[in-house]
């Protein structure tokens, strides 16, 4: 059953709104959204797992949830949701999905380059 969260998600608009929204994110909630993208293309999450992270990516990406994200504290369901599906699934604690997600957050957080700068490139 499709809910209103899958049918928010897609590829590129995840990558929109991590360039949109990466920095006042914070690096956790970005390397958790970012783990569970990596579980779906690196981990070959299984299909109840795609569930489960498309509905979480596409919470945070849609743009009404239960705070709304252009308010102050907006993304702060957003990243419980991910901290909750990272918690909950196994293929997100799987060695190369963390490395490349820890290796991504680390290239734009600490990185040789602006964040928004790659992030718009994509």
């Amino acid at each position: 059953m499709t809910n209103q969260y899958e049918k928010a998600y897609s590829e590129r608009s995840f990558w929109d709104k991590l360039a949109a929204s990466a920095k006042k994110m914070g690096r956790v909630a970005v390397e958790n959204a970012l783990k569970l993208f990596y579980a779906i293309y690196l981990h070959k999450a299984s299909p109840r797992q795609v569930t489960m992270i498309v509905a979480a990516l596409g919470y945070l990406i849609a743009p009404a949830d239960v705070i709304p994200d252009l308010l102050p504290a907006g993304l702060t369901d957003d990243a419980g949701v991910l901290t909750a599906v990272v918690t909950l699934l196994a293929c997100c604690s799987d060695p190369d999905v963390v490395a490349a997600a820890k290796a991504k957050t680390s290239e734009w957080f600490d990185g040789r380059e602006e964040l928004k700068t790659e992030l718009e490139q994509r």
